[in-house]
Formats: structure tokens, sequence, C-alpha cells
């Protein structure tokens, strides 16, 4: 072999693995060129429980810290308001006198408090001595191993900082790098927005505090709360640092490290939480020790196991998928930039790869505490006083934050959700009792928050029913457990957990209902969530009966609560029951606009574009409107999709990304998936802000704006969506591919019946598939005009010629 061809072939090799290296980092790192100013820019890590917020700066380097357990308040009364439900008969008679401007006002009667607060725990800040110009700065996050990096220089000198939160052992690791011996000196303070103290004893730097109470003027405290002294749920920081050189100083309230060539920091936090209906003062957990024990058994170990070991952790969720969607031409530029460049209308194959990825990353690293599932910010939030309270809002954001769970094969991140909701129908057999009247089963409304608080919010009659007066949430929220069933085929949960939860909220749905004019089954009082109506005469409310959505909820509820009785061959007698309400349930209507009525009558919308599409939810999340089996309902979902347009918020468009996909329209899928990935400016300086919202900050983050991050889980589940759809009896295979994504493949995306897809594609045809099955079952795969019918054992993988 002469010379010539031998560096022709290195060179081809050298190419080959630099186009593979940059194509694996576009599609698994978050890049930048300079630190973090806002928290939007910044980048977040996170153990399902500890989560850290981390800035990146040079002369000061900011950390936020928080714990999915800190929240204001404490064990809900659920028996606030009494006497709510007996407000019931005139609102309805008010409803039917067609008087809806009384209801609206009777509505406000059945309220309660709202919901406490998700709470931000503190901030570390590492202030470097090292002073002059930093120059080769990076900042990073891989995704893939979830570790974040900083490098500069300053006078020569390289500094590496490396950052990550294990769930193994429970600890955040900072560690600090030189490369001239002795050039590290940095000190380390903690503060806290909260009421707290701030003390260093034998080199440890710990934060003490309490969480607020904040009850709400008007609320019946329960009286055994009152008479503790100090209420709250308490909390604990420790910092250790461990260096191989140089000192450790530390004064009162500081620790320090003066000419060391690496130190690697360890953070410890705990609070006393110990469930949604102990008191955190007087039945909580010992915050301290157990703050203490896992600094203790972390600072025995060395860093490079600590690391190895969280990575091992991390990955056996993330590597379970793998995305590709064809060749690019984009070039790997810094995170910012990359969006700035795709929001002109350029190809970016791997941001796209990138935003899909960060949603299950985001969901390993803030879901994997049980009874406490993500919030409307996750786990990150640093503001004393949060937008929503970052609470649970159950019409829509927390359930979509969980929509990439099952299929996207995390489904045990669905679990901190799933035992939530046990925790909500103990306190939700009372709020159905007290606030709806009603003896059988559970209801919850629009708010929770860790305390599983399930009356309807409102402030006592302060707030606009439009958004405060909903009871749906039991209905909604039983459905996730009938997925996780459906893709795991778990039917020891089912049995144990999951049906009687189901049948609970069922029975509350069973008892509301009541019969309109025409014999059929509606609801009275309702509401559509967060909209209102536009009567002829100018009035706006949003007090109704029959509403579209409170229906397609409740048919859902029913379906799958039927289906799992059957199942489990129990209630025999109560399926009956269950399947003649269904059957009599106020059918569809279709408006004179074509559309999906979200009405009872055909009223006009306030607001025609409003950003909540909640009588679409046959459609997605529910699946008993499709394209096949009531296409006049999916033309009307289609034509009220069309009505609302593209322009709205981070988290809508999550949702309609998925109903458009279910429609399998996988062009008008994809316009909106790049809308919800357009860039946003946290200062609005380098771009105009949307008219209605919605899009992507620099770190990747939904802005609804502002942070949310139910619209980064709502798009990466809609990507899955596009690839698979199913239900118990078929898979569709790349239902709604978009003309961009004309050939890739997709490795460990999960179907309902209990299979994993393995696929490649083509010129938007699929080449290769191979399917396996947890439990073994029969499915029927589906791509364009083929069909195959395949029946697999217990754990058998096949491959398909297609």
């Amino acid at each position: 072999m002469n010379l010539k061809l031998i560096k022709k072939i290195f060179f081809i090799l050298l190419l080959t693995f630099y186009i593979t290296n940059i194509t694996a980092q576009s599609s698994h790192v978050l890049g930048y060129n300079q630190p973090a100013e806002y928290f939007e820019e910044s980048l977040v890590l996170g153990n399902g429980k500890m989560g850290a917020t981390v800035f990146g700066g040079v002369n000061s380097d900011k950390i936020y810290l928080n714990d999915i357990t800190l929240w204001s308040g404490e064990p809900v009364n659920s028996n606030m308001n009494s006497e709510a439900y007996k407000n019931l008969p005139a609102i309805r008679e008010a409803l039917q006198n067609e008087n809806y401007k009384l209801a609206e006002e009777l509505n406000k009667k059945v309220q309660g408090k709202n919901s406490e607060k998700y709470a931000p725990l503190g901030t570390i800040e590492i202030t470097n001595s090292n002073k002059g110009k930093a120059v080769n700065y990076h900042r990073e996050l891989d995704i893939s191993n979830a570790i974040s990096k900083v490098t500069y220089e300053i006078d020569g000198v390289k500094f590496k900082r490396e950052y990550f939160v294990s769930a193994p052992d429970q600890i955040m690791i900072i560690k600090l790098t030189s490369s001239q011996k002795g050039a590290l000196n940095f000190d380390i303070n903690l503060s806290s927005l909260l009421k707290s103290n701030v003390e260093v004893n034998n080199n440890v730097l710990s934060l003490n505090g309490r969480a607020p109470i904040n009850e709400h003027a008007g609320y019946n405290v329960l009286l055994k709360y009152l008479e503790i002294k100090e209420r709250g749920t308490r909390f604990t920081t420790l910092m250790r640092i461990k260096n191989t050189d140089g000192t450790i100083t530390s004064s009162n309230s500081a620790l320090g490290v003066k000419d060391a060539t690496e130190a690697v920091i360890y953070v410890s936090i705990a609070t006393s939480f110990n469930g949604f209906d102990k008191n955190p003062a007087t039945e909580g957990v010992n915050d301290k020790t157990i703050a203490s024990e896992k600094l203790k058994k972390a600072f025995a170990k060395p860093f490079d196991k600590l690391k190895s070991s969280h990575i091992a952790d991390y990955q056996k969720f993330y590597n379970r998928v793998t995305l590709n969607l064809g060749k690019t031409t984009a070039p790997d530029l810094p995170t910012d930039e990359r969006l700035l460049r795709y929001a002109d209308g350029k190809e970016d194959k791997n941001l796209e790869i990138l935003y899909f990825n960060f949603g299950r990353y985001l969901l390993i690293s803030a879901s994997r505490t049980l009874g406490v599932p993500a919030n409307l910010q996750g786990l990150w939030n640093p503001h004393l006083n949060p937008p929503w309270s970052s609470n649970y809002t159950m019409n829509i954001n927390l359930e979509e934050n969980y929509w990439l769970a099952e299929n996207t094969n995390l489904s045990e991140m669905h679990l901190p959700l799933l035992s939530f909701i046990k925790n909500l129908s103990v306190t939700g057999k009372v709020t159905a009792q007290t606030f709806y009247g009603v003896d059988k089963g559970w209801a919850a409304g629009h708010n929770s928050d860790i305390w599983a608080m399930t009356n309807p919010v409102g402030q006592f009659g302060k707030e606009d029913p439009m958004w405060a007066c909903w009871p749906m949430a039991g209905a909604w929220l039983s459905t996730h457990i009938w997925e996780h069933y459906t893709f795991t085929q778990d039917q020891n949960y089912l049995k144990n957990e999951g049906y009687p939860l189901m049948k609970g909220a069922a029975e509350f749905c069973m008892e509301w209902l009541m019969q309109d004019k025409n014999g059929n089954l509606i609801t009275a009082p309702s509401t559509s969530p967060e909209n209102q109506y536009k009567l002829a005469d100018g009035f706006v409310g949003a007090t109704m009966y029959g509403g579209t959505a409170d229906l397609a909820m409740i048919r859902e509820c029913f379906d799958k609560t039927i289906k799992a009785a059957k199942i489990l061959n129990v209630d025999a007698d109560f399926v009956k029951n269950l399947e003649a309400d269904l059957a009599n349930l106020h059918p569809y209507q279709i408006g004179k606009k074509g559309n999906l009525q979200e009405w009872y009558f055909d009223w006009e919308d306030k607001d025609p574009k409003h950003r909540h599409q909640s009588q679409l939810f046959g459609l997605f999340p529910g699946n008993h409107i499709t394209p096949l089996k009531t296409p006049d309902l999916a033309e009307a979902s289609k034509k009220t999709l069309e009505i609302k347009g593209d322009e709205t918020t981070g988290w809508s468009k999550g949702w309609r990304i998925n109903l458009w996909a279910r429609l399998w329209d996988g062009n008008r899928a994809y316009k909106m998936y790049r809308e919800l990935l357009r860039y946003v400016d946290p200062d609005g300086k380098k771009t105009e802000k949307p008219r209605r919202g919605g899009g992507t900050y620099p770190n990747l983050f939904d802005a609804h704006p502002p942070f949310q991050i139910d619209g980064n889980f709502g798009g990466a589940a809609a990507v899955a969506e596009m690839l698979v759809q199913s239900d118990e009896n078929e898979i569709r295979l790349l239902p709604a591919l978009p003309d961009a994504w004309e050939n890739g493949s997709v490795k460990g995306i999960c179907a309902r019946g209990g299979f994993e897809i393995e696929m490649e594609w083509g010129n938007k045809v699929l080449t290769k598939i191979s399917v396996s099955s947890k439990n073994g079952g029969k499915t029927t795969l589906i791509s364009g005009d083929k069909k195959q019918d395949i029946t697999l054992k217990k754990g058998q993988k096949i491959g398909i010629d297609w």
C-alpha cells in the first residue's frame, strides 16, 4: 500500500471520527462561551430530590440549591369549607334558568384555600481570589452523563470545574482543578432567602432554616398545629472540602481553600418532610442527622468512585433511547447561537434531537422521589414567590410533565406521580363530600401541592371560577394509572395500587353526573379550564353545564376503569353501571364553524385563540377520538386547532404538537415543534418577545413565559408520538413523520402492550424494525398501507422484514 493511499485512508478515518464526535456532542451537549447571567441561561442538575442550578461565573460562581420536598405550609385541613356543597342546588337552579351571571357568582362559594409554594433552599457562592481576564471560556452540560463543566484560562493557568448531583450517594459534587500547582484560591459562602442561619464547625459549613407556613387569610388551621411554636418544614445544607494540597481556611460563616491544585466540594441537603399527612415540625424526620450521614458516607469515597457510580446509575435510564434524524449540515455552534440560527429557519436536526434528549434528562433529574412529582418548574426554583407558586397545576400542566414517562422508556420516573395520586385520593375523599356533596370516590381540583391539597381553590370566593372551580383532576389523573399499566403490563400494580384509585375517581364522576333535559348525563356546574364563553348579550363567563372537557375526561376515565376491572375480573355490577353511564353521556357536538364545541351550546369564545384546548382531550392525551374510528370528530378537532392557530404559550405548543401528531399531520406537528424551539431572550434585548409567549430560553428551558417545565416534557413526548402511536391492540409506526425527517432511526421507544421498538426508515418509508416484549402478547404493526400481526413471548425480540 503506497503512502498516498495510507494518508488518504487516514484522512477519511479522521474526518469520519470528527463528524461522528461533533454529531454526538451536538445532540447530547448544551454548550456556551460565556457564564450565565440569568436563571434562564443557567445549567441544571438533579437526582430527583436535590436540584442545583449552575451559573458558571469566573470570579464568582453562583449555584442555586433546591430540595423537591421543601414547600411552605403543612398538612391540609380538607374539611376547611364543610358547608360548600350546600350551594350546589342554587347554582344548578340558576343554570337551569339560564341565569349564568348568578351561577358565576354562586360558584365562588364552592371554593377553598389556594395551594402552598415550592420554596428555594439556598445559594452557594464560590468566590475566586484569582483575578484577571479569563480567556477560552467554555461552559457545558453533557446530558449523556449528567455532568456540567466550566473551563477557562487566566494568565496562562487553566482552571476547570466539574459538577454533578448523584442519586446513588445523594450528594452534590463540585471538583475544582488548576493546571498550575497551588493556583486554586477560593472562598465558599451559603445563604438562603428563607429564615435561616449559617455557621462553621470542624470545617463543615452548615445552613439551617425553615420554610414559611404562609397560611392564607380565612383558612381554618387545624387546632393541633396552632399550639406548635416552630411550624413548617426544616432544612439543612452541609458542605465540606477535600483537598489534595494547600490548606482549608474557615471563618464563622465561610469555608475556603488556599494554594491548592485540586479540591472537591461535597454538598449534602435534607428536609424534615415525612409525608403529605405528617406535620414536618412535630412528626418530621431529622434533617440534620440525615444530611450529616449522607455527607459522612460520601466524603469517605474518592471522587472517581462517586462519579462512576453517578454515571452508571443515570445512564441505565438515559441510554435506553437513541434517536437519529439523518444527516445535518448545521455547524456545531454554542447552544444559544444554535437557537438563534434555528429561529431563522435554518436546519439543525441535532438541535431537534437535543431538545428531545433534554426532556428525558430533565425527567430523570426531577422525578425520583415517591409522592413528590415534578412541579411547574420541575425541581429548579430560585424564587421566594415563584410564578403560580411553582405548584401542581392539574388541569394540564402536571399531567403534561409525565406524557413522556412511558413512551420514552422512563416508566420508573412515572412512579412519583402515581404515588402522589394515592395521596390525593385520601384528601380527595373529604373534598368530594364537603365541596361536592358526593359520598363515593375522591375528587381533586385545579391546584395541589406537596400536602396533596384537593379542594377547589380561589381563596374562599375571591378568585375567578374559570380557573378556580374545576373538579376533574381525579378523572384526568386516573388515566395515568392505566397508561402505566398498559405500557408495563404490571398486573400486580394494577390490582394492588392502580385500580382502586381508578375506581374511586370513576365513582365520584358517576355521582357528580346528572341528567340534562334530553336525558343525557352532564356535569353541573361545569367550567372549561381557564377559558370563558361570550354570550349574545355580551356576558362573559365560565360557569355552565355539560362542558365538553369534563365529559371527555369522564369518558376516558370510565373507559379505562372498565378495561381495568375486566382484566382483573372484578366488580361486574359496577362495570355494568359504568358502561350504562358511558353510553348515556351527552355526545360531542360540532359547531357552526366545523369545530368541536367547547361548550354545551354553540357559544363564542371570549378568546378564540385561547391557550387551553381541553375539549380536544379525547384526541390527546385520550384516545377515543381518532382519524379512523371517529373521522367527523377528528376533522372537527382539526378545525378547532386551525381556528386557535399555532401562536400560543410554551406548554400549549407542546400539547398542540401532540394533537397534530394524533391527526397524522407530521408537517404541521413539525412546524409547531420548530416554533416551540423559537429563541426567547431572558432580558428581551436580542429578540422581540412573542405576542402570546411560547418558545425556548438559551438553556433550553421552556418559556411559557416565564419558565415552566411542562413545555419541555410535552415537546419531547410529541417527538415520540410522531414516530410511534399505539393502543392495546395495534402499533402505528411513523404515523406523523414530517418531510424534514425523511431518514432516521430510533431505538427504545415504548408502545402500549408492553412492547419496545427499534426501527430505521429512509425516504419516509420504514426499512427495518425489531420488536421486543416485556411480558409477551399480541399486537398488529401498521405502517402506511402494510399491516402485520405478531405474537411474542415474554422477553422475546424479533426482527421483521417490512
